[in-house]
Protein backbone atom coordinates (compact mmCIF):
# COMPACT_ATOMS: atom_id res chain seq x y z
CA UNK A 1 0.00 0.00 0.00
CA UNK A 2 1.10 3.15 -0.64
CA UNK A 3 2.52 5.08 1.94
CA UNK A 4 0.23 9.28 2.19
CA UNK A 5 2.93 10.52 5.32
CA UNK A 6 5.28 11.21 1.89
CA UNK A 7 4.02 14.45 0.66
CA UNK A 8 5.28 13.40 -2.77
CA UNK A 9 2.28 10.75 -3.42
CA UNK A 10 0.26 13.63 -3.15
CA UNK A 11 -0.37 15.39 -6.29
CA UNK A 12 -2.77 18.23 -4.43
CA UNK A 13 -2.61 19.09 -0.72
CA UNK A 14 -2.41 22.82 0.13
CA UNK A 15 -0.65 23.54 2.95
CA UNK A 16 -2.68 26.48 4.13
CA UNK A 17 -6.54 25.44 3.61
CA UNK A 18 -8.45 28.53 3.33
CA UNK A 19 -11.73 27.57 1.98
CA UNK A 20 -14.32 26.17 4.17
CA UNK A 21 -14.90 23.17 2.13
CA UNK A 22 -12.77 20.52 0.47
CA UNK A 23 -12.72 18.01 -2.63
CA UNK A 24 -11.27 14.84 -2.70
CA UNK A 25 -10.32 14.13 -5.93
CA UNK A 26 -9.51 10.84 -7.92
CA UNK A 27 -8.45 11.11 -11.39
CA UNK A 28 -9.00 8.82 -14.08
CA UNK A 29 -7.08 6.56 -16.32
CA UNK A 30 -3.85 8.25 -16.82
CA UNK A 31 -1.51 5.03 -17.42
CA UNK A 32 -1.18 3.00 -20.57
CA UNK A 33 1.32 0.43 -20.85
CA UNK A 34 4.61 1.23 -22.46
CA UNK A 35 4.75 -2.68 -23.77
CA UNK A 36 2.97 -6.01 -23.58
CA UNK A 37 5.61 -6.96 -21.30
CA UNK A 38 4.93 -4.14 -18.64
CA UNK A 39 2.94 -4.29 -15.42
CA UNK A 40 -0.56 -4.15 -15.80
CA UNK A 41 -0.61 -2.01 -12.31
CA UNK A 42 1.08 1.31 -12.57
CA UNK A 43 3.52 1.98 -9.74
CA UNK A 44 2.48 5.10 -7.47
CA UNK A 45 6.13 7.20 -8.94
CA UNK A 46 5.66 6.12 -12.52
CA UNK A 47 6.01 9.43 -14.59
CA UNK A 48 3.59 9.04 -17.53
CA UNK A 49 0.59 8.21 -15.04
CA UNK A 50 1.37 11.28 -12.95
CA UNK A 51 1.87 13.65 -15.69
CA UNK A 52 -1.32 12.63 -17.36
CA UNK A 53 -3.72 12.54 -13.93
CA UNK A 54 -2.22 16.48 -13.63
CA UNK A 55 -3.58 17.16 -17.01
CA UNK A 56 -6.98 15.61 -16.18
CA UNK A 57 -6.76 17.35 -12.90
CA UNK A 58 -6.98 20.91 -15.03
CA UNK A 59 -9.85 19.76 -17.77
CA UNK A 60 -11.83 18.56 -14.53
CA UNK A 61 -11.72 19.11 -11.03
CA UNK A 62 -10.16 22.34 -11.65
CA UNK A 63 -13.96 23.62 -12.26
CA UNK A 64 -14.21 23.65 -8.07
CA UNK A 65 -10.62 25.55 -6.67
CA UNK A 66 -12.51 29.05 -6.60
CA UNK A 67 -14.63 27.24 -4.15
CA UNK A 68 -12.86 24.36 -2.22
CA UNK A 69 -9.44 22.96 -1.18
CA UNK A 70 -8.33 20.40 -3.66
CA UNK A 71 -6.59 16.81 -2.25
CA UNK A 72 -5.85 14.28 -4.77
CA UNK A 73 -3.48 11.48 -3.82
CA UNK A 74 -1.71 9.60 -6.56
CA UNK A 75 -2.32 6.16 -6.63
CA UNK A 76 -1.64 2.89 -8.42
CA UNK A 77 -4.28 2.57 -10.79
CA UNK A 78 -4.81 -0.15 -13.60
CA UNK A 79 -4.17 0.05 -17.01
CA UNK A 80 -6.29 1.43 -19.55
CA UNK A 81 -7.11 -1.44 -21.53
CA UNK A 82 -6.76 -4.20 -19.40
CA UNK A 83 -9.62 -2.41 -16.98
CA UNK A 84 -11.79 -1.99 -19.34
CA UNK A 85 -11.82 -5.41 -21.57
CA UNK A 86 -11.56 -7.49 -17.96
CA UNK A 87 -14.93 -9.57 -17.82
CA UNK A 88 -16.97 -8.09 -15.46
CA UNK A 89 -16.34 -9.87 -12.02
CA UNK A 90 -12.78 -9.72 -12.83
CA UNK A 91 -13.19 -5.78 -13.42
CA UNK A 92 -14.94 -4.76 -10.02
CA UNK A 93 -11.90 -7.22 -8.05
CA UNK A 94 -8.90 -5.94 -10.40
CA UNK A 95 -10.47 -2.14 -9.24
CA UNK A 96 -11.56 -3.46 -6.03
CA UNK A 97 -7.87 -4.55 -5.50
CA UNK A 98 -4.44 -1.68 -5.16
CA UNK A 99 -6.71 1.08 -6.95
CA UNK A 100 -9.27 1.26 -3.71
CA UNK A 101 -6.67 -0.04 -1.42
CA UNK A 102 -4.51 3.47 -2.01
CA UNK A 103 -7.76 6.05 -2.16
CA UNK A 104 -8.90 4.57 1.07
CA UNK A 105 -5.51 4.73 2.74
CA UNK A 106 -4.94 8.22 1.44
CA UNK A 107 -8.96 8.81 2.19
CA UNK A 108 -8.01 8.02 5.60
CA UNK A 109 -4.70 10.36 6.28
CA UNK A 110 -7.09 13.09 4.39
CA UNK A 111 -8.84 12.90 7.04
CA UNK A 112 -7.01 12.49 9.53
CA UNK A 113 -4.31 14.82 8.67
CA UNK A 114 -5.79 17.70 6.25
CA UNK A 115 -9.23 17.93 6.40
CA UNK A 116 -10.01 19.43 9.89
CA UNK A 117 -13.22 18.40 10.25
CA UNK A 118 -14.26 20.17 6.65
CA UNK A 119 -17.20 19.55 4.67
CA UNK A 120 -16.14 18.16 1.71
CA UNK A 121 -16.94 16.41 -1.95
CA UNK A 122 -15.73 13.44 -3.63
CA UNK A 123 -15.18 13.95 -7.24
CA UNK A 124 -13.77 11.47 -9.65
CA UNK A 125 -13.58 10.87 -13.45
CA UNK A 126 -13.52 6.85 -15.24
CA UNK A 127 -11.32 5.11 -13.07
CA UNK A 128 -11.20 7.28 -10.66
CA UNK A 129 -15.06 7.33 -10.28
CA UNK A 130 -15.31 3.33 -10.32
CA UNK A 131 -12.33 3.73 -7.46
CA UNK A 132 -15.51 6.10 -5.94
CA UNK A 133 -18.09 3.43 -5.99
CA UNK A 134 -16.13 1.29 -3.73
CA UNK A 135 -15.05 4.08 -1.57
CA UNK A 136 -18.62 5.07 -0.93
CA UNK A 137 -19.45 1.66 -0.69
CA UNK A 138 -16.45 0.77 1.89
CA UNK A 139 -15.28 3.47 3.86
CA UNK A 140 -18.37 5.14 4.16
CA UNK A 141 -20.35 1.93 5.12
CA UNK A 142 -17.88 1.82 7.98
CA UNK A 143 -17.83 5.84 9.08
CA UNK A 144 -21.53 7.18 8.78
CA UNK A 145 -20.26 9.93 11.01
CA UNK A 146 -17.83 10.87 8.09
CA UNK A 147 -20.55 10.54 5.28
CA UNK A 148 -22.39 13.26 6.83
CA UNK A 149 -20.24 15.18 6.30
CA UNK A 150 -19.84 14.93 2.61
CA UNK A 151 -21.37 17.47 0.50
CA UNK A 152 -22.03 15.40 -3.12
CA UNK A 153 -19.99 12.79 -5.05
CA UNK A 154 -19.75 13.36 -8.71
CA UNK A 155 -18.94 9.91 -9.67
CA UNK A 156 -19.18 10.75 -13.23
CA UNK A 157 -17.68 8.74 -15.94
CA UNK A 158 -19.13 5.21 -14.38
CA UNK A 159 -21.68 3.87 -14.05
CA UNK A 160 -23.64 4.32 -10.78
CA UNK A 161 -26.51 1.30 -11.17
CA UNK A 162 -30.09 0.87 -9.42
CA UNK A 163 -28.42 -2.44 -8.42
CA UNK A 164 -25.59 -0.49 -6.40
CA UNK A 165 -27.57 1.92 -4.65
CA UNK A 166 -30.02 -1.24 -3.36
CA UNK A 167 -27.43 -2.91 -1.97
CA UNK A 168 -25.67 0.63 -0.11
CA UNK A 169 -29.32 1.74 1.38
CA UNK A 170 -27.17 4.42 2.74
CA UNK A 171 -25.93 5.96 -0.78
CA UNK A 172 -28.66 8.17 -2.36
CA UNK A 173 -29.17 9.36 -5.80
CA UNK A 174 -29.69 13.07 -6.98
CA UNK A 175 -32.70 14.07 -7.63
CA UNK A 176 -32.13 18.17 -7.94
CA UNK A 177 -29.73 20.81 -7.76
CA UNK A 178 -29.52 21.39 -4.51
CA UNK A 179 -29.49 18.08 -2.23
CA UNK A 180 -26.83 16.99 -0.36
CA UNK A 181 -24.69 14.22 0.56
CA UNK A 182 -25.96 12.35 -2.77
CA UNK A 183 -24.60 10.80 -5.54
CA UNK A 184 -24.09 12.70 -9.63
CA UNK A 185 -23.33 10.77 -12.41
CA UNK A 186 -23.66 10.68 -16.37
CA UNK A 187 -21.84 9.55 -18.99
CA UNK A 188 -21.88 11.71 -22.03
CA UNK A 189 -23.04 10.30 -25.53
CA UNK A 190 -24.05 10.92 -28.80
CA UNK A 191 -27.45 9.99 -30.25
CA UNK A 192 -26.17 7.47 -32.32
CA UNK A 193 -22.65 5.21 -31.13
CA UNK A 194 -19.99 2.98 -32.60
CA UNK A 195 -20.32 0.75 -30.08
CA UNK A 196 -21.45 0.26 -26.40
CA UNK A 197 -19.16 2.45 -24.41
CA UNK A 198 -16.99 0.33 -21.46
CA UNK A 199 -18.03 2.04 -18.29
CA UNK A 200 -21.89 1.26 -18.94
CA UNK A 201 -23.94 -1.12 -16.61
CA UNK A 202 -27.18 -2.46 -17.26
CA UNK A 203 -29.33 -0.36 -15.24
CA UNK A 204 -26.80 3.14 -15.08
CA UNK A 205 -28.52 6.19 -13.44
CA UNK A 206 -28.13 9.70 -15.05
CA UNK A 207 -28.78 12.86 -14.26
CA UNK A 208 -28.89 16.43 -16.41
CA UNK A 209 -26.21 18.52 -15.85
CA UNK A 210 -27.90 21.45 -16.99
CA UNK A 211 -30.81 21.22 -15.46
CA UNK A 212 -29.99 18.89 -12.37
CA UNK A 213 -33.15 16.58 -13.33
CA UNK A 214 -33.75 13.18 -14.22
CA UNK A 215 -36.86 13.42 -16.93
CA UNK A 216 -36.08 13.49 -20.32
CA UNK A 217 -36.34 16.78 -21.44
CA UNK A 218 -34.19 18.82 -23.40
CA UNK A 219 -31.67 21.35 -21.90
CA UNK A 220 -30.82 22.93 -24.81
CA UNK A 221 -27.22 24.46 -25.27
CA UNK A 222 -28.32 28.08 -24.56
CA UNK A 223 -29.23 26.81 -21.13
CA UNK A 224 -25.62 25.73 -20.64
CA UNK A 225 -23.04 27.97 -18.41
CA UNK A 226 -20.81 26.99 -20.62
CA UNK A 227 -18.05 24.12 -21.72
CA UNK A 228 -13.74 24.42 -20.87
CA UNK A 229 -12.40 23.55 -24.43
CA UNK A 230 -8.87 23.84 -26.44
CA UNK A 231 -9.13 25.75 -29.27
CA UNK A 232 -6.80 24.29 -32.76
CA UNK A 233 -3.36 25.74 -31.09
CA UNK A 234 -4.35 23.54 -27.68
CA UNK A 235 -5.15 26.75 -25.06
CA UNK A 236 -8.31 26.03 -23.16
CA UNK A 237 -11.41 28.80 -22.56
CA UNK A 238 -14.63 28.73 -21.88
CA UNK A 239 -16.88 28.46 -25.01
CA UNK A 240 -20.03 29.81 -24.02
CA UNK A 241 -23.72 27.83 -24.49
CA UNK A 242 -21.58 24.29 -26.37
CA UNK A 243 -23.28 21.48 -25.55
CA UNK A 244 -27.13 20.94 -24.93
CA UNK A 245 -27.96 18.06 -22.66
CA UNK A 246 -30.59 14.82 -22.62
CA UNK A 247 -31.41 12.04 -20.01
CA UNK A 248 -32.00 8.70 -21.93
CA UNK A 249 -33.28 6.61 -19.01
CA UNK A 250 -33.34 3.45 -21.53
CA UNK A 251 -29.38 3.99 -21.89
CA UNK A 252 -28.44 5.05 -18.83
CA UNK A 253 -26.51 8.16 -20.58
CA UNK A 254 -26.68 11.75 -21.20
CA UNK A 255 -26.96 12.71 -24.81
CA UNK A 256 -26.08 15.42 -26.62
CA UNK A 257 -26.23 16.75 -30.39
CA UNK A 258 -24.65 19.89 -30.30
CA UNK A 259 -20.97 18.76 -29.94
CA UNK A 260 -18.69 17.30 -32.78
CA UNK A 261 -18.58 13.62 -33.10
CA UNK A 262 -15.79 13.74 -35.40
CA UNK A 263 -13.76 16.56 -33.10
CA UNK A 264 -14.67 14.80 -29.68
CA UNK A 265 -15.00 11.22 -30.20
CA UNK A 266 -14.15 10.15 -33.87
CA UNK A 267 -13.52 6.56 -32.56
CA UNK A 268 -10.81 4.30 -34.08
CA UNK A 269 -8.40 2.03 -32.45
CA UNK A 270 -7.56 2.33 -28.60
CA UNK A 271 -9.86 4.85 -28.33
CA UNK A 272 -13.78 4.80 -27.02
CA UNK A 273 -16.55 4.04 -29.47
CA UNK A 274 -17.43 6.57 -32.11
CA UNK A 275 -19.90 9.06 -29.96
CA UNK A 276 -18.93 8.16 -26.46
CA UNK A 277 -17.86 11.86 -25.10
CA UNK A 278 -16.05 9.83 -22.50
CA UNK A 279 -13.51 12.52 -22.09
CA UNK A 280 -15.31 15.17 -22.64
CA UNK A 281 -17.76 14.01 -19.34
CA UNK A 282 -16.41 17.28 -17.21
CA UNK A 283 -15.60 19.58 -20.17
CA UNK A 284 -18.67 19.94 -21.86
CA UNK A 285 -20.36 20.72 -18.60
CA UNK A 286 -17.38 22.37 -16.40
CA UNK A 287 -19.03 25.61 -16.26
CA UNK A 288 -22.42 24.19 -15.02
CA UNK A 289 -20.57 21.71 -12.57
CA UNK A 290 -18.56 24.56 -11.00
CA UNK A 291 -21.91 26.49 -10.26
CA UNK A 292 -23.38 23.35 -8.95
CA UNK A 293 -20.87 23.02 -6.81
CA UNK A 294 -21.23 26.27 -5.20
CA UNK A 295 -25.44 25.42 -4.78
CA UNK A 296 -25.08 22.13 -2.93
CA UNK A 297 -22.45 23.73 -0.76
CA UNK A 298 -24.77 26.72 0.06
CA UNK A 299 -27.45 23.99 0.48
CA UNK A 300 -25.03 22.37 2.93
CA UNK A 301 -24.09 25.55 4.70
CA UNK A 302 -27.58 26.49 5.44
CA UNK A 303 -28.54 23.12 6.38
CA UNK A 304 -25.38 22.59 9.06
CA UNK A 305 -24.82 26.09 10.23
Amino acid sequence: MTDYANAANWMLAPAAPDKPVDVFYIYPTAYSKADASASTLAAVADAGMRNGAQIAYQRQASAFAGTANIYAPFYRQLDATYALTLPADQHVAAVAGAPTEDVTAAFAYYLDHFNGGRPFAIAGHSQGADVATHLLAGFFADHPDVAKRMVVAYVIGYSVTQAYLDANPALRFATGADDTGVIVSYNTEAPVIGAPSPVMLPGALAINPITWTRDAVVAPASASKGAWLPDASGVWSRVPAYADAAVDSARGVVITTTPSVDTWSPGGPNAFPRGVFHSCDYPFYYFDLQANFKVRVAAYQLANP
